[in-house]
């Protein structure tokens, strides 16, 4: 599944590629063959075409596999041994440990010296410098400045011959022409080794940024073991992508004014990596129903009914597919438009109008059904048995009602919307019986009060 903070990575490195007539690189780095199936890059592709960076659009260039360059990543492999820029190690991690009596302390060196060829089961390890201090320039986090001496020789090559993925991820971004990396802070550590490996293959690093750490309420790291996280998942609830658009680009960074909602094309053009906030950027849920509710809005007429189409049907639908009534839900659908901020909450705002019976909501039916309501629910049945079918006639024949048990309308309405819906809140109550129609409301009204003499 497509993290939000890949999404907002990705999004980030499309403003950029945009803005400077430059190109979006997609690269699966599939190298690991446990953690890569076609349907799941398939899934990559969907996901970004979601959020508005389309696989047809000249300024995205991909998918590209990095397996299919691994004679490229052996080649620079060999390239660093030749100039000695790496060197072969048959240490075992226990050995490494036992010299330096530490699990934390990492690799002591030990085979720099010794001039080891390549033979099964030696690793390559990459010579850091014993001195001085790499630099990372970084776009958002300055220039960090990282003493060669506490990076250890890391391994380039497996003992099998295979690159690792830093090598491998170095020479694709050099295969590739890749200018600018736009990507999580988690990354910042290994950026040290890429830039040393890149200076050792005679090649000027590309410019770094490294986005703040997207967390929770709770100012923990978003995991996918704890929090909601894939793009995906907030898609299936309803919220609208160009929502999702808005909202994530403002995670840690703004265009400047008091306006948060702003179209994507906008966000884009106003975008600047150099204004990114270093600080972690929490991940308001409320915030973004907020921003889904303002587009929700913002949809006309026939684009709201469209978008609802996922959950009117299966699985989401409670209803027999055939109790649908398209006319009925685009009576109402005005009136759901005002209320819904997250398209996924349509089901429960309509259900009832579906279902052979209202929805049982015992909750509801206790909170509504105190004493005196079946008195309430017996008189407004007698006068919607006569009265005109209509919004209005419905609300002055209840007022009527409330009038004679000294009650104000509030009080008296709820009884009668839960017996009819089954549920103490939804959409406005009279326009809601106007489209039910007299027979079936009266129905419901019966068999509440059936229900209550029992």
């Amino acid at each position: 599944m497509f993290h939000v903070g890949g999404a907002r990575s990705a999004l980030y490195n499309w403003a950029v590629a945009r803005q400077s007539g430059g190109t979006f690189v997609l690269r699966i780095e599939d190298t690991d063959a446990a953690r890569n199936k076609p349907e799941w890059t398939e899934g990559i592709i969907g996901a970004l075409a979601s959020i508005g960076i389309s696989e047809t659009d000249p300024a995205f260039e991909g998918p590209y596999f990095q397996s299919q360059n691994a004679d490229r990543h052996r080649e620079a492999a060999q390239r660093l041994y030749a100039t000695g820029r790496a060197y072969y190690c048959d240490c075992t991690r226990e050995q490494v440990q036992e010299r330096t009596g530490s699990q934390q302390l990492g690799y002591d060196g030990f085979c720099r010296e010794r001039g080891l060829e390549y033979a099964e089961g030696r690793a390559l390890r990459f010579r850091t410098p014993d001195e001085g201090a790499t630099v990372v320039v970084d776009l958002v986090r300055g220039e960090p400045a990282f003493p060669n001496s506490a990076i250890e020789d890391f391994v380039v090559a497996r003992g099998d011959g295979s690159p690792v993925f830093l090598l491998a991820n170095v020479v694709d971004d050099l295969a590739q022409g890749i200018t600018q990396v736009i990507r999580g802070e988690e990354h910042l550590s290994n950026t040290p080794k890429q830039q040393l490996l890149w200076e050792a293959l005679g090649a000027t690093p590309p410019v770094w940024a490294h986005l703040p750490v997207i967390v929770n309420e709770k100012r923990q790291k978003l995991s996918k073991r704890r929090d909601k996280v894939a793009l995906e998942d907030y898609l299936a609830e309803g919220y609208l992508p160009k929502a999702m658009v808005n909202y994530l680009m403002l995670l840690g960074w703004g265009p400047g004014g008091d306006m948060e909602i702003r179209p994507q094309e906008e966000l884009e053009r106003l975008f600047r990596v150099k204004d990114v906030n270093g600080s972690s950027a929490f991940f308001d849920v409320k915030k973004l129903s907020a921003f889904n509710g303002a587009y929700v809005r913002d949809l006309s007429a026939e684009e709201f009914i469209e978008a609802c189409g996922p959950w009117l049907t299966e699985p989401y639908a409670t209803w027999a597919p055939e109790s649908f009534d398209a006319a009925a839900f685009a009576t109402l659908a005005p009136l759901a438009q005002t209320r819904v901020t997250v398209l996924g909450e349509i089901t429960k705002y309509v259900d009832w109008l579906f279902l052979a019976e209202p929805v049982d909501d015992e909750a509801s039916w206790t909170k509504a059904m105190k004493p005196g309501a079946d008195a309430i629910i017996k008189d407004t049945r007698e006068r919607y048995a006569t009265a005109p079918w209509d919004a209005e006639s419905l609300k002055t024949a209840l007022e009527e009602v409330a009038a004679a048990h000294d009650l104000k309308l509030g009080k008296a309405q709820a009884p009668v919307r839960v017996a009819v819906t089954g549920r103490t809140v939804g959409l406005p109550l009279f326009e809601s019986l106007e489209v039910l129609g007299r027979e079936r409301t009266l129905a419901r009204l019966d068999t509440a009060l059936a229900k209550l003499a029992e």
